[in-house]
């Protein structure tokens, strides 16, 4: 009974996260039904030229995972287009597949509607606005690295010729199944806005969807009762072509494995917690570390050794996150700090490992090994090497004021 009891306040906790996981099926079917993310990419692919087809392509694949929520969606559509035009023009896979594998964690580390971005908070226990603010202090710099470096390395390709078959049969077959126009990206646009403006995230999940449903009644012309249905399970319109591996796909249900899982990691940290096996465990391993910043690499490489033993970051996200919240508290650091922490050592850092979900995905989709991209996926590994750096020097460690945090 004990136990259960402390399974119950463990999900307790974390229910506002698991709720916006629901909504996160919701809004990424109602902006496929609306052609939202269609119009996104069929934009996108227009403007690819070989001088700038690696930092532009990092910047397709980052507003692509932005927009759905997911690194997996954007390196099974816009990852295999991108790893088709990249062969066209004579740039090795392993340099396209890295520059895919960049841009689709990033958008996902930073969406406000992916699966780790609200779990790390509920983990850390801070608010999902709070550990994006805090995340952009160590990732936009990175970013900024990472696409100076694709810059460079694309000028030794800019003489080469693009691939006009692939990006022909992604635009004609999105062109013939919908409508494309820019007041189509009106709900990216509007939720990006409020995002910024801080507003609620379930609030503006459900304008963002809303906006979505209209658009497709009215633009797509698809009916009231087919995209209600689809809200719930999903869009599963077949084209017969790849772009179907990102449109199949939203949808209340397609989020249960998601919402199960993190049940069951949850209630499992709740009573490693509780019972005080955690407290145990962090009492030996932090015993050595007298400074602050020393809990940078400490929490990153945790994180990492968790999805290296486990080979699901979800897992390795929760059981850090309960491992170190209440050591964090103690020292009077931010939990944003550390929900910032889980994702540089877990979302970014998991297509390192072959053995891991989502080491497998990138070999089976892109065909491109871990061993061969690791090099060239330059934001997955600069981001967390940036944040531990900059903590040896005072930057990105947050500590708690009056309620208040400080740099």
């Amino acid at each position: 009974d004990d136990l259960v009891e402390f399974m119950k306040k463990s999900l307790g906790q974390a229910m506002s996260a698991m709720i916006i996981f629901i909504f996160i099926g919701v809004i990424i079917a109602s902006w496929i039904f609306s052609g939202t993310v269609q119009t996104l990419i069929y934009y996108g692919l227009q403007y690819i030229s070989p001088a700038v087809f690696l930092p532009v392509g990092l910047l397709l694949c980052s507003l692509t995972s932005m927009s759905i929520g997911t690194s997996w969606g954007t390196i099974g559509t816009m990852g295999i287009a991108m790893m088709g035009i990249g062969s066209g023009m004579g740039i090795p896979p392993a340099v396209t597949a890295g520059m895919v594998i960049s841009g689709s964690f990033f958008g996902d580390k930073m969406s406000p509607i992916s699966d780790t971005t609200n779990l790390a908070p509920a983990s850390a226990g801070t608010t999902l606005y709070k550990h994006i603010s805090a995340m952009w202090k160590t990732t936009l710099p990175a970013y900024i690295i990472s696409f100076i470096i694709f810059v460079v390395i694309g000028l030794a390709y800019q003489d080469g010729e693009i691939n006009t078959e692939t990006v022909a049969i992604f635009s004609d077959t999105i062109r013939a199944n919908f409508k494309i126009s820019p007041i189509l990206l009106l709900p990216m646009i509007v939720l990006l806005v409020l995002n910024l403006m801080k507003f609620p995230a379930i609030p503006g999940m459900v304008i963002g969807s809303l906006l979505g449903v209209i658009l497709a009644i009215t633009v797509q012309g698809v009916s009231v009762g087919d995209v209600i249905a689809g809200l719930n399970y999903g869009y599963v319109k077949s084209t017969g072509v790849d772009v179907d591996t990102l449109l199949c796909r939203g949808g209340i249900q397609n989020m249960m494995y998601t919402f199960s899982l993190s049940c069951i990691a949850i209630s499992f940290g709740g009573v490693m917690e509780h019972v005080g096996y955690l407290r145990k465990i962090i009492a030996v391993v932090i015993k050595g570390v007298k400074k602050d910043a020393l809990m940078v690499p400490l929490v990153i490489a945790s994180t990492t050794l968790g999805t290296l033993t486990m080979g699901e970051v979800y897992l390795s996200i929760v059981v850090n996150g309960n491992l170190y919240k209440e050591t964090f508290k103690e020292r009077g650091l931010c939990p944003e700090m550390l929900s910032r922490l889980l994702e540089e050592g877990g979302t970014l850092t998991q297509c390192f490992i072959p053995w891991s979900t989502s080491g497998v995905f990138i070999l089976a989709t892109l065909g491109v090994g871990a061993s061969e991209y690791w090099k060239y996926a330059v934001l997955n590994y600069m981001n967390p090497i940036l944040s531990i750096v900059l903590a040896l020097f005072g930057f990105g460690i947050l500590h708690m004021k009056d309620g208040n945090k400080e740099n």
